[in-house]
């Protein structure tokens, strides 16, 4: 399965120059997980220079946090019977990342 589609990364590219705008606080076009595993990534940014993920990530040691990901890592990733990261297809975003976040911080994980 495709990570990106030209949709959602377009969408991740505009939030990336965007970043730096006063209010930005984009809801997230892109939920990442591990189909073996407790690893989930909401993403909302795209540098296709740096070929960088940023958003909030949840490795399931109860300390999510914001931060950035090579794409090539999360590619590239293999677990449990070589399955790589998936993309949830179902997912539609009801919160903007600091709000995912906030209730990350205090549940000691993600739940999105």
């Amino acid at each position: 399965m495709k990570l990106l589609t030209k949709p959602i990364e377009l969408m991740l590219i505009k939030n990336h120059n965007e970043r730096n705008e006063t209010g930005h606080d984009p809801r997230p076009p892109l939920k990442l997980f591990d189909p073996c595993g407790a690893s989930t990534w909401l993403i909302t940014e795209y540098d296709p220079e740096t070929k960088i993920f940023f958003g909030l990530a949840d490795l399931g040691h109860g300390f999510p946090e914001l931060g950035s990901t090579l794409r090539s890592d999360i590619e590239g990733y293999r677990g449990r019977y070589g399955l790589g990261i998936e993309r949830d297809r179902g997912f539609t975003p009801n919160k903007t990342l600091s709000m995912y976040a906030a209730e990350a911080r205090d549940s000691g994980r993600l739940a999105a």
